[in-house]
């Protein structure tokens, strides 16, 4: 990477190779269609999502995306990312393997759900 702390998403996107900024467009596409009023920011040096709240993030790294979408992301979803090197809030995809836009829709889209339900009883 080139830019120490990009502006925005397309500036942090093209700090990486083509192959992966392709990989990186199609996953910015992914988690903006699952969730059109996300708003894009850079956060922690990475491209992240908010809505209601920090929603996902990610990242590039030499052989792989980092996806963040929090530990309840992770959990509730652990038996589809279980194919994927990952920890508590985070899972790698490999930058030689497919990847998976289905289940990251559905991570979003859980998260969006979430972070709604969340400013609801902060409201009440």
């Amino acid at each position: 990477m080139k830019t120490i702390q990009p502006k925005n998403v397309d500036a942090y996107i093209s700090d990486f190779p083509e192959e992966v900024q392709q990989l990186m467009k199609q996953l910015r596409a992914t988690i903006k269609k699952a969730e059109p009023k996300a708003e894009e920011v850079i956060s922690y040096g990475m491209a992240g999502y908010k809505y209601n709240g920090m929603l996902v993030y990610f990242a590039g790294y030499k052989n792989h995306i980092g996806f963040y979408p929090a530990p309840r992301g992770i959990e509730e979803f652990k038996k589809e990312l279980s194919a994927y090197k990952g920890s508590k809030g985070t899972v790698q995809f490999p930058l030689d393997k497919p990847l998976p836009f289905q289940l990251i829709t559905k991570i979003v889209k859980f998260r969006a759900k979430e972070n709604l339900e969340k400013t609801k009883l902060k409201k009440k």
